[in-house]
C-alpha cells in the first residue's frame, strides 16, 4: 500500500501517513494539485512556510509501461502566484513507486539558513545537513551524491538560482547518467524548494520489490500493445527519436510560428542553424549520442548528448523550446552559444524558456544587443553570483520587465510563453490564456493537431474549432500528467482510440480497477476544477486570462495574421468546468 511521506523541515523530521479519501487512487498532477488546494492557504506567500511542495509518481509509475517514468512537482507558484504543477523525467519517480511513496509532501520552514539533504530507502528516511552542497550547481551536486550514496540512485536538487529563491528556478533530476537535464522547469518550484532549507532528495530503492500488479497477464498484454503503439507512430516512432523535440524549429518556422525578436516575427533567417537536423549533425561529427531516454523505459528517446567543438560534453536534454528560447527568440543563431546557455541554466537550476524570454526582454530593454550570445552567457553566469543583474535575470520576464521599464514581456500570469505565437498557432494561444499555470503549452498542445496532424486536421490561422481543442487537451493533457506518462504519448492517443483504451487497461490490470475511458476524460476534468478553484481563492479573474497587448498588432511575416479572439470566446475554452 503506497503511503504519503511528509517532511516537516522546521523540526527536520518526517512521518509516514495513508491517504486519506480525497487523496487515495490519485497520482502525478492529481495528486500535486488536490494536496495543494486542499492544504495551501491560497494568499500564502509563495515563500512561506505555508507554502508545500509536493512530488508525486504517477499511477503508472514503477511498471513496465513504456514511457512511465514522469514525476511531477506542484506548489502555489513563486512565479506566477498560483497553482503549479512541473512536470519531469529522470529516475527519481519509478524509485520512489517502487518503495511505496505515493508522495513525498515538504511542509514547514527552519529558523536557520542551513540546508538540508534527506534520502529515502527501503531502510528509512533520513537528514543530513548539506553544507557541504550549498553553493554548488546541479552537475556537481550530483555528481558528489552520486559519490557519496552510490551510482545510479535517484536525485532532485537545486542549484544556486533555487538556494537564492529566485523566481524563475527550477529543480532538477539525474538522468540516467547522473547528469542535471532533466528539470521540472516551470514556475519557480525551485524557489519553493529553497524556501525550504532542501538541497537535494536521495531516492535509493535498492532491494525494493516491485510494484504490484493486481493482474500481470493482462498487465503484460496491454503494455506489450502501448509500446507498438508508441513506436509505429511516425511522430513518437520515427520524428522525436531521430531529431528530437529540436525537429519542430524547421516545421514551426515554415508554418510561419517560430517567435522571432520577442515575438516580432514568425519566422527565423537562421532556422536551419540551430535545427534538430543541425543539431544531430553535430552531434554525430562529435561524437555525442543523438537518441537516450530521459529515464529507464522510455522508447521514444528524444533525449541527446551534445558535444562542444572539441568533442567534450556540453550539454543534454537539448529541447526545441530551450533552443528557440535562447535562440530565435533572442537572435543568437550559434547552436553552440545556446548550448552553452543550456547548461548554465541546468547547473544553476533554472527554467530555460523564463531565461531566453528574460534575455529577450533585456535585449528589448538596451542591456544586451541582440543576437550576442557571448553577451547573453556572460549575462546569465551573474546568477551565479551576486551581482545585481543575476538577481534581475534570475527573477523572470515579468520582473525584468517592471525593472528596465519595458512595456513588451511576452507573459501570461507572470510567466514567460514558449515557442509558437499564438497569432499564428491559435488553438495553443487559447492555452496561454486561459491555462491555471500560466503561459504554458504543454497544459494543451494544440501544435498536435494543428501543425502535425494528429487527431485530425486544424487550421492554426483561423479561430474555427480551436477553443473546442484548447479546451479538450487540456482535459486530456492534465489527465495524462496524472498517470506518469510523458506527454508524448499523447501522439498515438489523438490518432488511435484503441491506444487510449490501452492506457486505461493498464491502469485496470494495476489496480484492480473497472475504469472506462470517460472516467480518464473525468479526472482530467477533476484536476482542472482544482486548479481553477485555488487560483480564484487566490485572486485570480477572468482578467488575467489574457495575452499580452501587443498581439493584437498584425505577425506580418510570413501570414500578416492577429490575435482576434474575442474576451467572451476566451472565457468559454474553461468556463464549463
Amino acid at each position: 500500500m503506497a503511503k504519503i511521506l511528509r517532511l516537516d523541515m522546521a523540526r527536520r523530521t518526517f512521518r509516514w501517513e495513508e491517504a486519506k479519501a480525497d487523496y487515495a487512487g490519485l497520482g502525478g498532477r492529481a495528486l500535486t494539485s488536490r494536496v495543494i488546494k486542499h492544504e495551501v492557504p491560497a494568499t500564502c506567500h509563495p515563500l512561506s512556510a505555508a507554502n508545500k511542495l509536493v512530488v508525486a509518481p504517477g499511477i503508472l509509475t514503477g511498471t513496465s509501461a513504456a514511457n512511465s517514468g514522469r514525476i511531477s512537482v506542484g506548489g502555489k507558484s513563486p512565479l506566477t502566484g498560483g497553482i503549479k504543477e512541473s512536470n519531469s523525467g529522470g529516475l527519481l519517480s519509478q524509485k520512489l513507486a517502487r518503495l511505496g511513496v505515493q508522495a513525498i509532501v515538504v511542509e514547514g520552514k527552519p529558523d536557520t539558513e542551513e540546508f538540508s539533504l534527506v534520502k529515502i530507502s527501503k531502510d528509512g528516511v533520513e537528514f543530513f545537513p548539506a553544507s557541504e552542497y550549498e553553493g554548488l550547481g546541479n552537475y556537481r551536486t550530483m555528481a558528489r551524491l552520486w559519490q557519496r550514496f552510490g551510482k545510479g540512485v535517484g536525485v532532485m536538487s537545486i542549484g544556486q538560482a533555487g538556494e537564492k529563491r529566485l523566481s524563475a528556478a527550477s529543480i532538477h533530476f539525474a538522468d540516467p547518467h547522473g547528469r542535471p537535464g532533466r528539470a521540472a522547469g516551470r514556475g519557480g518550484l525551485g524557489a519553493l524548494m529553497g524556501s525550504k532549507k532542501l538541497k537535494a532528495i536521495v531516492v535509493d530503492d535498492r532491494g525494493a520489490s516491485p510494484v504490484a500488479l493486481a493482474d500481470p497477464e493482462k498487465f503484460k498484454a496491454a503494455a506489450r500493445k502501448w509500446a507498438k503503439y508508441l513506436t509505429e507512430h511516425p511522430v513518437s516512432g520515427q520524428a522525436l527519436p531521430t531529431y528530437g523535440t529540436a525537429v519542430l524549429i524547421n516545421i514551426v518556422n515554415e508554418a510561419g510560428a517560430l517567435p522571432t525578436k520577442n515575438f516580432r516575427g514568425g519566422r527565423f533567417e537562421f532556422a536551419e542553424d540551430i535545427s534538430g537536423e543541425r543539431m544531430v549533425d553535430l552531434i554525430k561529427q562529435r561524437g555525442g549520442k543523438t537518441k537516450e531516454g530521459c529515464h529507464p523505459g522510455c522508447l521514444i528517446q528524444c533525449s541527446q548528448s551534445y558535444h562542444d567543438a572539441k568533442g567534450k560534453y556540453l550539454t543534454s536534454g537539448f529541447e526545441y523550446e530551450t533552443i528557440w528560447a535562447l535562440g530565435a527568440n533572442t537572435l543568437i543563431k550559434h547552436l553552440d552559444d545556446i548550448a552553452r546557455l543550456d547548461r548554465l541554466c541546468d547547473d544553476f537550476g533554472l527554467d530555460t524558456i523564463e531565461m531566453g524570454v528574460t534575455l529577450g526582454v533585456m535585449m528589448e530593454g538596451g542591456v544586451i544587443p541582440w543576437g550576442d550570445g557571448p553577451g547573453a552567457i556572460k549575462m546569465l553566469k551573474k546568477v551565479g553570483t551576486n551581482d545585481p543583474w543575476g538577481l534581475i535575470l534570475g527573477n523572470g520576464s515579468a520582473f525584468a520587465g517592471q525593472a528596465l521599464g519595458v512595456d513588451r514581456v511576452p507573459a501570461v500570469k507572470r510567466q514567460g510563453l514558449p515557442a509558437y505565437d499564438p497569432r499564428a498557432e491559435k488553438g495553443v494561444g487559447l492555452t496561454y490564456a486561459t491555462s491555471p499555470m500560466g503561459g504554458d503549452h504543454t497544459a494543451g498542445y494544440g501544435v498536435a493537431t494543428n501543425l502535425l496532424k494528429c487527431g485530425g486536421v486544424g487550421d492554426p490561422l483561423k479561430k474555427e474549432g480551436n477553443i473546442e481543442l484548447s479546451r479538450n487537451l487540456q482535459i486530456a493533457t492534465a489527465a495524462i500528467d496524472s498517470t506518469g506518462l510523458c506527454l508524448f504519448v499523447a501522439f498515438p492517443v489523438l490518432d488511435n482510440a484503441d491506444a487510449l483504451q490501452c492506457i486505461v487497461d493498464m491502469i485496470n490490470a494495476r489496480y484492480g480497477t473497472k475504469l472506462t475511458t470517460a472516467d480518464v476524460g473525468e479526472l482530467g476534468r477533476q484536476v482542472l476544477h482544482d486548479e481553477l478553484s485555488f487560483n480564484h481563492d487566490a485572486g485570480f479573474t477572468k482578467a488575467h486570462d489574457r495575452l499580452p497587448e501587443f498581439f493584437k498588432e498584425n505577425l506580418k511575416d510570413p501570414h500578416n495574421v492577429t490575435w482576434d479572439f474575442t474576451d467572451a470566446e476566451i472565457d468559454s475554452v474553461l468556463g464549463d468546468l
